[in-house]
C-alpha cells in the first residue's frame, strides 16, 4: 500500500495531489484504500443500479457488503431499474442499501401531476434527486460514484478524488478512467448481469420522462434529457445542502 504522508484533503491541493499519487493502484485495492483506511466508517456508496452500476457495485462488496449504498428513486425510475437493483442486491449480497425518496410533502406541493420534468428538468432533478441524496449524505465524510471519463466530454477531466462543491466533503472517483472496453470485460468476467435496458439502446439510465436511447456516434449520456439543455441532474454540479425540514 501506498504512504499516507500526503496530508489528507486539508487543502485545496490536497485532492490533486492524491489523485496523482493513487491513479496508478488497481482498482480493487484502491477502493479498498479509500473504505477500510482513508474513509472507514465515514463513507457511502451513491448508486443508480443504471447501466454500468454492477462493476463499481461488485467491487465494493468483495470489500465490505455492508458498505452503506444509497439509491436515489425518484418515484419516476423505470421498472426495470427497480427489478435490476432487486437481482444486484441478492447477487452481491448487498446489506446495506438504503432507498432514498423524495420529501413527500415537497413533492406534493410541488410536482403533484408528475409533469414537473417537462417544464421545469432542473427543479424536478432537485426535488427528486439532489435535496434527498443531500439529506442522506449528512452522516458521511465522503461518498463513492460510478462516473467514468469516457461518458461524456462534461466528465472528461474527471479526477479519482474531488471536493464536494462548497463542502469539506470528498466524492471519490474508483472508475474515472475506465473505458467502455474496460467495464464490459469486467462484466464477462465475473459473468454480472447487464441491465435491461442496456440491449435497446440505453447505455446511460434516469428517469422514464427523461431517458431516451443513444444514436450510433452520440457519447453515451446523450440520451439524458434530451433537447432540454441539461446534461447533469445537479448531485455533481452543485453544492448539496441538506433541506431544512428534513
Amino acid at each position: 500500500m501506498p504512504s499516507l504522508d500526503v496530508p489528507l484533503f486539508d487543502n485545496p491541493d490536497t485532492t490533486a495531489a492524491l489523485s496523482r499519487r493513487f491513479a496508478a493502484m488497481e482498482p480493487q485495492a484502491f477502493l479498498r484504500l479509500v473504505i477500510e483506511t482513508l474513509f472507514p466508517g465515514r463513507i457511502a456508496l451513491v448508486s443508480s443500479f443504471g447501466a454500468e452500476s454492477a462493476v463499481l457495485l461488485h467491487l465494493a462488496a468483495k470489500i465490505d457488503p455492508a458498505l452503506p449504498v444509497l439509491f436515489i428513486d425518484t418515484d419516476l425510475l423505470f421498472p426495470e431499474t427497480l427489478a435490476y437493483r432487486d437481482t444486484l442486491v441478492e447477487l452481491l449480497g448487498l446489506k446495506d442499501v438504503r432507498v432514498i425518496k423524495p420529501e413527500p410533502a415537497q413533492r406534493a406541493a410541488e410536482d403533484p401531476e408528475n409533469f414537473l420534468w417537462a417544464s421545469n428538468a432542473d427543479r424536478c432533478c432537485e426535488i427528486r434527486k439532489v435535496l434527498p441524496l443531500a439529506n442522506a449524505l449528512e452522516p458521511f465524510d465522503a461518498w463513492i460514484t460510478g462516473r467514468k471519463r469516457f461518458q461524456a466530454a462534461t466528465r472528461a477531466a474527471l479526477s479519482f478524488f474531488e471536493q464536494e462543491e462548497g463542502t469539506s466533503r470528498i466524492k471519490v472517483n474508483p472508475l474515472a478512467g475506465w473505458t467502455a472496453q474496460d467495464l464490459a470485460a469486467y462484466l464477462k468476467k465475473w459473468d454480472l448481469p447487464a441491465h435491461p435496458l442496456v440491449a435497446k439502446g440505453y447505455p446511460s439510465i434516469g428517469c422514464i420522462p427523461c431517458t431516451s436511447p443513444v444514436r450510433p456516434g452520440e457519447d453515451a449520456r446523450a440520451g439524458r434529457w434530451r433537447d432540454k439543455g441539461k446534461v447533469e441532474c445537479g448531485i455533481h454540479i452543485k453544492k448539496l445542502e441538506p433541506s431544512p425540514d428534513a
